[in-house]
């Protein structure tokens, strides 16, 4: 289990961001193929996010799949909850389920599904 701060961190990040991805790289340079497609769907619909380097801190890489209980990154959070990963982002994104999420959590969207 990973030591208390990296989990007082995450809590820090996902409660001070509507909107946090934890991923491979950053925004403008993914460094993985799943990290790039959750950021390009939050491009498309225009959703302010944060975006979190897990490749610099290998002590937040192991802390934030032990946080979530999930064991893949990228890990999207809404509002302090975790979505899913890179399926479950794609996968409610092509349904609408992403962009009805961000709207009943009053996440502002500048485009359309």
């Amino acid at each position: 289990m990973s030591d208390n701060s990296v989990f007082k961190q995450i809590e820090a990040e996902i409660g001070g961001n509507d909107v946090v991805l934890f991923m491979k790289g950053t925004p403008v340079f993914p460094q993985c193929g799943f990290s790039a497609a959750v950021v390009q769907v939050l491009n498309h619909l225009g959703v302010d996010f944060k975006g979190i380097d897990i490749l610099t801190d290998p002590g937040l890489r192991q802390g934030i799949k032990e946080f979530s209980q999930w064991p893949t990154i990228p890990q999207l959070y809404v509002k302090g909850e975790f979505v899913g990963g890179c399926d479950i982002i794609r996968e409610m994104f092509d349904t609408g389920e992403l962009i009805e999420l961000f709207q009943a959590k009053s996440v502002p969207v500048t485009a359309e599904a």
